[in-house]
């Protein structure tokens, strides 16, 4: 039983002997106040504490030592609690029987790594999609953010007996790979002295050419002998596998992994996109407008509609997103799906769930959570981007100057909906400033005492 538990166990029980204590005319209240309990700073004073009849004396202009006498001798002890009384000027203090406790700490022992974990009545079937990044480059620091999160909510989800699948969609398809492939393709023609320029909208970081370099180490030059559109492709190709797999290795930095790596590409491969533009289409939520086709938002108490195919013929990041939901719920029959997404991503939440109703889906079943930008410090000085990756700090940078630990404290410490700042000097910090330090400090100090009892042969 948790200390958490415990706590609710005596507000219980103080809930309780405040209603007697109202029936029986000894306070005269028209409604029950709301029961807080501490823990007291004396240990003579007990395990837990309330200071509830100091609150009530002036409402009830009682003496509030009296109410606590009145609202103790109102509580029996029981299974786990030995002794009840009160305390001037005005508490009501709560002993645990140490027979019980001893029982706590057998328990203890014997669920092992389960222990404290609260299994859900009615678990769920449940997808948490994270990260998602385009594998146009490496995972940077604001990706970061949402890796921890969404890893650990699948943990905690999991640990409360939901049936959890993490998954990582891989945007393969569109407009950025086009120019990912083309700037694979620039920087292996120029690895081999030829002429060749990034396209405009192209990926200039220095991890391009590491990555060209390194195709040309292991498949040679014969992409050079190519016609070009073919070895854009081949190139391009082999380029995507490699940075999945760069992102992989990223992630594990910071212990993250995935159950699933879900390609956009398949949406399109298995029917899917087409299932669902025929779904859309059934129900009339498309409308065709200046020779491309729109999501009838609108009509879903939007404040706009929103393309799905462009007058080009080419399906927007909308409507592979639409599709990927239809396989999420639709397909794989997910209860609920979590989806943490980037502060870019936004204004993307209200069509995302009026396109889960057009596909006949609950929207509630649909939890979007945006995490917010992060800026990195070193102590006043803001962090700048390394030349390397790009416009960008990389995970792998932050995880090689302050270890997994602080990474994934202090992105936890933080509400996700808000903007913060990572202070790279106080994440290093060996001192009882930094949190992290505290908690290993405290770690290191129980593992000593298990050693200990160990060399003593206490089991």
């Amino acid at each position: 039983m948790t200390s958490q538990i415990i706590r609710e166990l005596i507000v219980g029980k103080v809930g309780q002997a405040l209603e007697l204590a109202r029936r029986e005319g000894a306070l005269n209240l028209d409604t029950l106040p709301p029961v807080a309990v501490e823990r007291p700073a004396n240990e003579e004073h007990g395990d837990f504490a309330t200071s509830l009849p100091l609150r009530l004396a002036r409402a009830c202009r009682i003496d509030p030592m009296k109410i606590a006498e009145d609202m103790a001798g109102f509580i029996s002890p029981g299974e786990e609690i030995e002794r009840v009384w009160a305390t001037a000027p005005g508490f009501v203090n709560f002993r645990l029987r140490n027979s019980w406790l001893l029982e706590q700490v057998e328990h203890i022992r014997r669920e092992g790594q389960s222990y404290g974990q609260l299994r859900s009545p009615s678990p769920k079937k449940t997808i948490v999609e994270f990260v998602s990044v385009n594998p146009t480059g490496p995972v940077h620091v604001g990706h970061t953010r949402g890796a921890v999160l969404g890893s650990t909510l699948a943990r905690v989800l999991q640990a409360a007996g939901h049936d959890v699948t993490t998954e990582y969609y891989i945007n393969d398809s569109g407009s950025q790979m086009e120019a990912f492939y083309a700037s694979v393709h620039a920087r292996y023609k120029q690895t081999l002295g030829q002429e060749a320029a990034l396209p405009a909208n192209g990926y200039a970081g220095e991890y391009i050419t590491d990555l060209a370099q390194e195709i040309l180490a292991e498949e040679g030059d014969r992409f050079l002998f190519m016609e070009e559109e073919q070895a854009v492709k081949e190139l391009g190709s082999i380029g995507l596998r490699k940075m999945v797999e760069l992102i992989k290795d990223d992630l594990l930095q910071i212990r993250v992994e995935f159950d699933n790596w879900f390609s956009e590409g398949t949406l399109y491969e298995t029917g899917v996109y087409d299932e669902t533009m025929a779904i859309l289409e059934g129900g009339n939520h498309i409308v065709e407008r200046e020779g491309a086709r729109w999501f009838n938002s609108t009509a879903l108490a939007e404040d706009k509609d929103n393309v799905l195919v462009r007058s080009s013929g080419s399906p927007t990041y909308f409507a592979s997103d639409v599709a990927y939901h239809h396989n999420k719920f639709l397909r794989r029959q997910y209860d609920t799906a979590i989806n943490i997404w980037g502060a870019d991503h936004q204004g993307h939440v209200p069509r995302m769930k009026a396109a889960a109703a057009a596909l006949g889906v609950d929207p509630a079943q649909l939890n979007i959570t945006i995490a917010q930008m992060v800026t990195l410090k070193r102590g006043k000085e803001l962090v700048k981007a390394s030349k390397r990756a790009g416009e960008f700090v990389t995970l792998r940078e932050l995880a090689d100057e302050v270890g997994a630990d602080a990474c994934r404290y202090f992105f936890l410490a933080r509400t996700p909906s808000t903007h913060m700042e990572f202070d790279l000097e106080l994440a290093k910090k060996e001192s009882s400033e930094n949190p992290v330090y505290y908690i290993q400090y405290g770690h290191a100090r129980i593992a000593g005492i298990l050693f200990n009892a160990r060399q003593q042969g206490i089991d």
